[in-house]
């Protein structure tokens, strides 16, 4: 190991002169800066902290709460490396409900147990050694952060002695005695709980499309802001949420049309206060004898949340809402032609008489000619109601407050891509040509390809809503959330074209069908990974792309892992509508000091079935790489950042020593 106090440069000194007055605010002596030298050195030598990365949670919050929880299996993992062999698989399954869900799981424990003093007894035993496990990689001074103030010194007690430990076991045995006696039990497991479930995953990574589908996604934003130790690779169905609260007209009015698609109202409505009572209305009045059979809702067989009667509302609100959503897309294209978007106004492309539809030269029969709103003559004009129902849907979306916090935590939290610890993670697509060269795209009049398009496209959707942005710019910015949710160059989408329309109105699949950009069949070859790795600047020696946004359809024999392990796409349907198509419930990619595994998950009943009976959604874990040495945190990017903290303290050592700078006494320090 190098020496703590390496020979200075005194020319790079004195030229750093000021930033080293600063650290000498924060360590003010010789001790004072060898101390933390010592301490930081400690520390890049620990194992590096877990990763989880999980993509397309599509509100299904019940599901994504229980992976918190149960760390991907982790915690259960870690449980059966300790009493494997002193507990039975129901026991171990009980304690993990316990750790998992321990307010609920202690109601049922209570409610059924004879000699409560003996459960608390063993049970706090088994917790401590859980958390000494689980804690085993981290300093005692990330723990103590982690640990909740009523009980964080009697925590650390226990985390830090050995019940095996003859001289201290009886001071341990007595600690254990007292919480039982003080009737602090109860509250003290459930500390130990959260200690458990917060130390068991560092870090969390969510490639995108925290939105639709599902009924929770304003519960998992809610999750997310309290969190915190995550980070967000922006999908398409963000995107257009983002665009909604942006005032986009687009975005809210496909927004809403997703939601009615999957008979979703609850985000809208209780998470973010939309008021759907005018659309309501509207459509009543406007296709009361109409049975809207193309527009009914994707409704589970087995959901009994909404009646027959809402269901039809649902339907004709839907219509009510696509109509509107194409006559507004079509005055969006007409604005801005240099997204060549023409080809996606379909409006003035029915004869309304014979009730068809020419699409790119071809007469397609359409499945339903009621357009009582449209004006044959001028099918992109809104009605004078139509009109009236816009404003009000879009004051709904920009004064809702709760929608305005959750999209400033996707800002504070994201951007269009991430590089983390050799891992370059973006949601979609990187627009490519036929011959795997980055493909330019121009926004706002300017060419940009590789990494340099996704930066500027990160910067242009933050100016839409900062206030020092000129609102020529600001409309710009707007707008261009709509670009990203179906453009054809949009890294969030890379198709030829969304084919919303024809999926209402044309049975015929030919007319449906969406042509994937080059990036999808491109990024199988491990050498345009490498060239893609390379532009990011990614580097190691196992380094990777990960992706989410198409989900891998396992059932048919697909593998999330592609290009010779170069890539991995981990969409693997949290979302109900895609359990059919993937044959599994979800993906989460675990990156441990040692490995690399991939989880797959099983269906998520519910949280009273995994209270009460212990079940889980661990399908199974596989091996997906095996590092050759264990990774320390030296080795990761919070290292290089701590290794630069201590060369710069090193030369703080320096200019101490040689006079340069003065010691300061501890007491004339205004920062501890």
């Amino acid at each position: 190991m190098a020496p703590l106090s390496p020979v200075a440069n005194p020319q790079k000194i004195e030229s750093d002169r000021r930033i080293l007055e600063l650290l000498a605010q924060t360590f003010p002596s010789i001790s004072a800066a060898s101390t933390e030298i010592i301490n930081l050195e400690a520390i890049l030598n620990l194992p590096k902290g877990t990763e989880h990365f999980v993509a397309d949670l599509h509100g299904e919050h019940e599901a994504f709460r229980h992976i918190l929880k149960n760390a991907s299996g982790n915690i259960k993992r870690k449980v059966t490396d300790i009493y494997g062999t002193s507990l039975r698989e129901n026991e171990i399954r009980q304690l993990c409900s316990l750790i998992y869900y321990p307010e609920e799981k202690l109601q049922i424990i209570k409610a059924t147990e004879s000699n409560l003093e003996n459960f608390y007894n063993i049970t706090l035993h088994q917790l401590v050694s859980v958390c000494q496990s689980v804690s085993s990689k981290y300093t005692r001074s990330k723990v103590r952060k982690a640990l909740p103030k009523e009980f964080a010194y009697i925590i650390e007690e226990l985390l830090h002695e050995s019940p095996s430990d003859y001289d201290k076991q009886a001071y341990f045995n007595r600690i254990i005695e007292t919480i039982i006696s003080t009737g602090q039990a109860d509250s003290f497991i459930v500390s130990m709980c959260q200690v458990i479930q917060r130390l068991s995953i560092d870090q969390l990574h969510i490639l995108g499309d925290v939105y639709d589908r599902g009924p929770g996604a304003h519960l998992i934003m809610d999750t997310l802001c309290q969190y915190g130790r995550f980070d967000i690779q922006w999908g398409n169905h963000d995107i257009l949420w983002m665009g909604a609260a942006a005032g986009n007209d687009c975005c809210i009015a496909n927004v809403v049309r997703v939601s009615l698609r999957y008979s979703n109202l609850a985000t809208l409505e209780d998470g973010y206060g939309i008021n759907l009572l005018p659309l309501a209305t509207f459509a009543m009045e406007t296709y009361a004898d109409d049975p809207c059979e193309e527009f009914k809702s994707h409704v589970d067989k087995d959901d009994q949340t909404h009646s027959e009667k809402t269901l039809r509302l649902m339907s004709k609100m839907h219509k009510a809402i696509a109509v509107i959503q194409f006559k507004l897309e079509g005055a969006m294209v007409d604005k801005h032609p240099e997204w060549k978007m023409a080809d996606r106004n379909l409006l003035h492309r029915i004869d309304y008489t014979k009730g068809t539809v020419n699409i790119e030269g071809k007469e397609y029969k359409m499945t339903d000619t009621n357009f009582p709103t449209i004006d044959p003559t001028d099918p992109y004009k809104l009605t004078a109601e139509e009109r009236h129902l816009v404003h009000k849907l879009h004051h709904s979306f920009t004064v809702s407050t709760a929608l305005r916090r959750h999209i400033e935590c996707l800002f504070s939290h994201g951007c269009m891509y991430g590089v983390y610890n050799s891992n370059l993670l973006f949601h979609a697509s990187l627009p490519l040509n036929a011959d795997g060269s980055f493909k330019e795209v121009e926004v706002k009049g300017t060419p940009y390809k590789g990494k340099a398009l996704m930066h500027q496209i990160g910067m242009l959707v933050r100016s839409a809503f900062n206030d020092d942005t000129p609102a020529a710019d600001k409309e710009y910015a707007s707008d261009y959330y709509w670009y990203l949710w179906c453009g054809p160059d949009s890294p969030l989408f890379d198709k030829n074209k969304m084919t919303t329309f024809e999926r209402y109105f044309v049975a015929d699949p030919d007319a449906r069908k969406e042509e994937k950009g080059y990036y999808y069949s491109l990024r199988e070859d491990e050498k345009i990974c490498d060239m893609i790795l390379d532009e990011f600047g990614v580097d190691g020696t196992q380094r990777h792309i990960i992706n989410g946004h198409v989900p891998v359809r396992t059932r048919k024999g697909e593998s999330p892992i592609r290009a010779n392990g170069k890539l991995m796409v981990i969409d693997g349907g949290f979302a109900k509508a895609y359990h059919k198509t993937t044959g599994i419930a979800g993906y989460t990619l675990i990156y441990h000091s040692s490995n690399f595994e991939l989880v797959e998950h099983e269906p998520f009943s519910s949280e009273e079935e995994a209270i009460r009976n212990g079940t889980d959604i661990v399908r199974s874990t596989k091996m997906v790489e095996q590092t050759s040495q264990r990774i320390r945190v030296r080795d990761t990017d919070k290292g290089k950042i701590l290794q630069s903290q201590i060369d710069e303290l090193s030369q703080l050592l320096y200019a101490f020593r040689h006079g340069i700078i003065k010691e300061r006494g501890m007491e004339k320090s205004s920062i501890v």
